[in-house]
């Protein structure tokens, strides 16, 4: 491709932090919830490279179309694909987008057709921006899509922390996953934790109904589940232990461990409903079953639909709950914001 800088480019990156930061002529953004691309465009040839730098570029056909009519012949831009859905962003319409079947890839940029939001500018014809204040880089993103609508926007942007601290709130409705705080003068640092994060925090009760394996040896995660009448859900998984905690659960789980797999309460679902799907995925990853007996709390930043987003964080063991108690009442039930309210926002 005939570009300034050369694809694959590690994207720059946030560290999270508790608070709001607040400082002079910081700039908020909300954080998407989608898969970060990095967009290469050289004339006719638009390249969508994930932040892996793995190719995410066949998988959204609807998508390069899109960008080939919004950017210029020649630029290099950060963002993140996103499907807007009737209750928000959608992460599992997306995750459904990456599938090897030609047919299936068409069928579903048809049924669930992405979008691209932009949030910085790396390139434009022959200027390489990398080391340019992130400022001048956002006046030169807003030159080119400022009016941009359709399935290619720019993100909406403020320098008033009253605000961004409205969005953080307000805008998890539509999905959303927080909010971004970057400097204005931050050129861009590939592969650098350079800005800063702000996530939802809560906490649940949540049932113990397995655990998976580590690589490395000993518990990998923990299964979750909540009850929806008499029937246990699994809604995610609790992860991030050390090496000396992983050995450690194998010995705390195993009182309650499950010689008869068919005696799980999600053994009878296997081969019915949306609970399939969710059963034969932890099979693959040797889910080993537990009698639905132990209470674990568990820190989470963002729940969609009857799925915790993303893997929770250990917080401690309940032993005086009783695990039936542990339904999703307890969860905090956010009002939804139509997406177009977000992108009005600016």
């Amino acid at each position: 491709m005939d570009l300034p800088l050369a694809a694959p480019i590690d994207p720059m990156l946030a560290k999270l932090v508790t608070e709001l930061p607040r400082a002079e002529d910081l700039r908020y953004e909300p954080k998407w919830d989608g898969f970060r691309s990095i967009v290469f465009r050289s004339g006719d040839e638009v390249v969508l490279s994930s932040r892996n730098a793995r190719p995410l570029t066949r998988y959204f056909p609807e998508l390069v179309e899109s960008l080939h009519e919004a950017l210029p012949e020649r630029c290099v831009v950060d963002g993140e694909i996103v499907i807007a859905g009737a209750q928000g962003l959608d992460f599992e319409a997306l995750l459904q987008r990456i599938h090897p079947a030609e047919s299936r890839v068409q069928r579903l940029a048809a049924e669930t057709p992405a979008s691209f939001v932009a949030f910085d500018l790396l390139a434009e014809g022959d200027d390489d921006l990398c080391t340019a204040p992130f400022s001048a880089r956002r006046e030169r993103l807003e030159a080119l899509l400022g009016g941009a609508g359709g399935a290619v926007r720019i993100t909406p942007q403020t320098t008033d922390p009253v605000l961004a601290a409205d969005w953080l709130t307000r805008f998890e409705g539509a999905g959303l996953d927080g909010v971004v705080a970057k400097s204005p003068d931050l050129p861009y640092r590939p592969g650098q934790r350079v800005m800063w994060k702000i996530k939802h925090g809560r906490t649940a009760e949540c049932v113990v109904a397995g655990y998976r394996d580590h690589k490395a040896g000993g518990v990998g995660s923990l299964v979750l589940g909540l009850y929806d009448g008499a029937t246990l859900r699994h809604v995610g998984v609790c992860s991030g232990f050390s090496a000396k905690r992983r050995k450690e659960l194998l010995d705390e789980l195993a009182p309650v461990a499950l010689e008869r797999p068919e005696d799980h309460p999600w053994h009878a679902a296997r081969s019915a409903g949306p609970t399939a799907s969710r059963w034969k995925s932890d099979a693959e990853l040797a889910l080993h079953p537990l009698r639905p007996e132990l209470v674990v709390e568990v820190a989470y930043d963002h729940r969609q639909g009857d799925r915790f987003r993303h893997a929770t964080a250990f917080v401690r063991w309940r032993p005086e709950r009783d695990p039936s108690s542990c339904t999703f009442e307890q969860l905090e039930v956010v009002t939804p914001v139509e997406l177009a309210e977000v992108f009005g926002s600016a």
